[in-house]
């Protein structure tokens, strides 16, 4: 039962970005898009720091840390 609603939360989460990914495609001045966000954040080296250990912390749990429970 837990899997199911883990899984719905991460659709849930992904429908969410592509919905506000569509409006900003539609209305940019009122939702920045995508790219100008990912524009600011790396700008300074906190922000590629954090964008580095995110997908770190992605890839371990999601790639790695499933070949170690079986």
């Amino acid at each position: 039962m837990m899997h199911v609603v883990t899984l719905g939360v991460y659709l849930f989460c992904l429908a969410a970005a592509a919905a506000l990914t569509l409006w900003s495609d539609r209305r940019p001045a009122t939702v920045s898009p995508p790219s100008r966000i990912l524009d600011e954040i790396f700008v300074s080296n906190a922000g590629r720091i954090t964008v580095i250990v995110f997908w770190w912390w992605i890839g371990w749990h999601f790639l790695f840390a499933q070949t170690l429970d079986g």
